[in-house]
């Protein structure tokens, strides 16, 4: 096999996004799949898609396609995931991977028990800059790291019934924008011995900013903030007894990272913009994908599923510790 036959799973923002980074790499996009047809064939027809599936059962029961991009919200994920592995398709699930840690374990399990790739598609952990990061870690160029910190915050809408605000469909930034820094800082450190939450919720309950600090092993914190309430200056830093690592503005994102020594002095620059005429990043995560289903794999080597399992159930204290419980949890 060289190449995967993807199939995408619901037709929104971030299944548009994936499937014009695939048309640009050049990847195998074979069919999609949405509650309706209509929706199925608008997306379709937008890019260039052979077959249009007007529900999901549809799709995973396709013999023309071998793993399954599910883009629908995080209660979903689940239960959609589920489905195309009992299918027999592998699956490529957009964070956050579940709603709790008990979901994703389920996922986790049914996806060793059936030999399928089950993969959370945290795209920055695959992205240039990200990659030449942990080179830079793996060298000693930092020395003993000490400390990691990350925002992301953005102005988003405040409308009640947004998803963003919504309880009932995972809403709060915690999520959708937490999640990004607490996989970044969990990818540098490792897990943390402890964490402490605080946060402010909005009018429905769901929060609309997290503040964390966690210690990790050898005694180095962290510090994550998340907003979705107002934009912050949203960059990252490593740093190490002999240099920092820093990260421009939209971090997760493809961006330019430099090491700079204790006196200001810039040793390196990685540029990893994204250039003209190229996807906007999310190709990574799928080559990444395709290349361990090649390889015989059934796990990512950057961030195995059981990895994804355990920030789930990171983000399950950090809400305990808020006092946020999505009404839909089933665990």
């Amino acid at each position: 096999m060289t190449g995967l036959r993807w199939g995408i799973l619901a037709t929104g923002g971030i299944a548009a996004a994936f499937a014009a980074d695939l048309r640009t790499a050049g990847l195998d996009l074979a069919a999609v799949g949405s509650r309706s047809q209509e929706s199925a064939d608008a997306f379709a027809a937008r890019f260039d898609i052979a077959r249009a599936h007007g529900s999901y059962d549809a799709l995973v029961a396709d013999p023309g396609i071998d793993i399954v991009y599910v883009a629908t919200p995080h209660p979903m994920h689940r239960d959609d995931a589920r489905l195309a592995l009992e299918h027999g398709k592998h699956v490529l699930v957009e964070k956050a991977f579940t709603l709790n840690r008990a979901e994703a374990q389920e996922l986790a399990d049914l996806g060793r028990d059936k030999g399928l790739l089950v993969m959370e598609a945290m795209w920055t952990r695959y992205l240039p800059h990200m990659v030449r990061l942990r080179e830079i870690i793996a060298a000693g160029t930092l020395g003993e790291i000490r400390a990691v910190s990350a925002d992301h915050t953005q102005s988003l809408p405040t409308d009640p019934a947004h998803r963003l605000n919504a309880l009932e469909l995972g809403g709060g930034a915690l999520l959708d924008l937490g999640i990004y820094p607490i996989s970044f800082v969990w990818d540098v450190l490792g897990a943390p011995t402890t964490v402490q939450a605080t946060a402010r919720l909005a009018e429905t309950g769901a929060d609309a900013e997290v503040a964390t600090i966690m210690t990790h092993a050898g005694g180095a914190v962290s510090t994550t903030l998340s907003s979705s309430r107002a934009a912050g200056p949203n960059t990252a830093v490593v740093l190490g007894t002999k240099a920092r690592i820093e990260i421009e503005r939209w971090w997760w994102s493809p961006s330019v990272l430099r090491v700079i020594d204790p006196d200001g002095t810039v040793l390196e620059e990685f540029d990893g913009r994204i250039r003209p005429g190229d996807a906007r990043g999310m190709q990574h995560e799928a080559l990444a994908a395709e290349r361990l289903v090649r390889d015989g794999l059934r796990d990512s080597d950057l961030l195995p599923v059981a990895e994804s399992v355990a920030i789930l159930g990171l983000l399950d204290e950090i809400r305990a510790q808020i006092g946020v419980r999505y009404p839909n949890e089933t665990a």
